[in-house]
Parts: C-alpha cells; sequence; structure tokens
C-alpha cells in the first residue's frame, strides 16, 4: 500500500484496520526469530501511527512513505538473511561424501 500512489489515507486505514482484525484473530504463537518481533512491533507502531491517530490525512500518508518502505526492505533483508545463511551453507555440506 506504501509503493502505490494512488492509495490515499482513508482506504490505508480501512485497509490496514481490517488486516490488523485479522492479524489479532490467529492463535498466537510465541515465535523467538529477531524477525518475528521485529515485524510484530513494525504492525503495531504502524497501526498506532495510523489507525489510532484521528487526524491521519493524505499528507501525512505522503511523508511517511519513503521511510516505511525503507523499514519494510530492513525486515524483508532481515527475513531473507536467515534462510540466505542456509542455502548458502548447504551446497558445503551436500558433496562432503563426494571427496
Amino acid at each position: 500500500m506504501f509503493r502505490d500512489d494512488k492509495v490515499v489515507a482513508k482506504g490505508f486505514v480501512l485497509k490496514f484496520e481490517a488486516l490488523k482484525k485479522q492479524l489479532d484473530n490467529v492463535v498466537v504463537m510465541d515465535l523467538n526469530s529477531h524477525y518475528h518481533h521485529e515485524l510484530k512491533s513494525y504492525i503495531f507502531r504502524v497501526y498506532r501511527d495510523t489507525c489510532l491517530y484521528d487526524t491521519f490525512g493524505d499528507k501525512d500518508l505522503k511523508d511517511m512513505r519513503e521511510l516505511e518502505m525503507s523499514n519494510l526492505n530492513r525486515l524483508q533483508k532481515l527475513k531473507n538473511g536467515v534462510s540466505y545463511k542456509k542455502d548458502k551453507h548447504k551446497s558445503k555440506h551436500q558433496n562432503v561424501d563426494w571427496g
């Protein structure tokens, strides 16, 4: 929603509230990874800064787009960093018996 310039603040708030309600209805599992903690805090922070902010408008959404896209990229790198390391080292251990 941050990348799409056609999204207005009111539509963003409605959609984000719906997504947050779906997330709240999911059974809570305590995941100890750094990525999951960062993702959860990110969602709550964006919810607080947008949906709970009564005067949130199009200008506020425009001002936060670049920063939030940067934060989302950081979260994506954090998520992919774990699997990348695993894939990177898999090839070293697969051919150990081949000599």
